[in-house]
């Protein structure tokens, strides 16, 4: 047990993790599912862990200065994870967000004192469902808010403190909650620093862990499948773009997942084991049922439940 805190930065991180024994029993397969509940950080998502770390890297490294503005583009996680970490540490923060976000993860930014830019999506983008193009005009604006703040942006696509934030802690974690038993790591890609940093720990740890990546259907880049429009529900991830942090020979395969599969899983978390998650984590949890179901039966699976439901009521996740 964590003793008293003096920072709600200390609470970041040490989620704990559950073995889904109820789906699997639901859905008669072979092996374990291993849930690590990052939804259970203070800002409720994965992202408190990189935003904690690339504010202390930038830091050391004295390249943000106190009382420095704070910048980042952002699905709505790595904001409220940032906006916590400048809130407790004194620095303002200016967070750049598509429109097509859910209106929950805005008005968590503000709460924290978060100052907002939303940016309007593309023509044909619909509301909930942001593609690539609406990522670029969100880069363009954090860009151009930087520039005129003479801020520090917080790249969570480039900075490596994204990564670090899950080689030296979520991963860390993960093999010593498992005993180090872990046959298949994967995640949801968004930024693709979790994927990194925990697919470089495992195999660091033990060469043959399999490490997937999973993808929208819809939005397959890394699957090398046709994209249409890139448009999907599953916020935070799915942008149909190169991603820099990502080392291509840590992907041994990846695993696509529909809308309706990532909230049919997402609401089987909820109603089954009690977890109550966002898209993400649902499709997190299809794609190792398909792993398990097909040649990986009997191993090992783990993963994120990356964010909270509290984050989508106002979507058609939880209807």
């Amino acid at each position: 047990m964590k003793k008293m805190l003096n920072s709600i930065v200390g609470a970041i991180g040490e989620t704990p993790c559950l073995r889904l024994q109820k789906i699997a029993a639901e859905l008669q397969i072979e092996g374990n599912l291993i849930a690590k509940l990052d939804y259970l950080n203070p800002g409720f998502s994965k992202k408190d862990r990189i935003g904690l770390y690339m504010i202390e890297e930038a830091e050391k490294a004295g390249l943000l200065k106190p009382g420095q503005t704070v910048v980042e583009l952002t699905s709505g996680n790595t904001g409220t994870g940032l906006a916590i970490v400048c809130a407790a540490k004194g620095y303002h923060f200016v967070a750049c967000m598509s429109k097509g976000n859910s209106v929950e993860r805005a008005r968590m930014m503000r709460a924290f004192g978060a100052e907002l830019v939303l940016v309007d999506q593309t023509p044909h983008s619909v509301p909930g469902q942001v593609s690539g193009e609406d990522l670029e005009l969100v880069e363009l604006a954090a860009q151009r808010v930087t520039q005129e703040r003479g801020a520090f942006r917080a790249d969570q696509f480039n900075l490596v403190g994204n990564t670090h934030a899950h080689e030296y802690g979520t991963a860390r974690e993960l093999l010593e909650q498992t005993d180090g038993k872990i046959d298949i790591y994967l995640d949801f890609l968004g930024s693709g620093g979790t994927f990194q940093g925990c697919a470089r720990a495992m195999k660091d740890h033990n060469e043959n862990i399999l490490c997937y990546v999973v993808e929208p259907s819809d939005a397959a880049y890394f699957s090398g499948l046709p994209i249409e429009n890139g448009n999907h529900k599953i916020q935070g991830g799915g942008y149909s773009r190169a991603l820099p942090l990502v080392d291509l020979e840590l992907i041994d395969g990846v695993v696509t997942v529909t809308d309706d599969e990532s909230i049919e899983y997402t609401r089987m978390l909820a109603r089954l084991e009690g977890a109550f998650c966002g898209f993400s984590s649902g499709a997190n949890l299809c794609a190792a049922v398909k792993l398990l179901r097909g040649e990986h039966s009997g191993k090992n699976v783990a993963f994120l439940c990356a964010d909270s439901g509290l984050k989508y009521l106002s979507t058609d996740l939880y209807e």
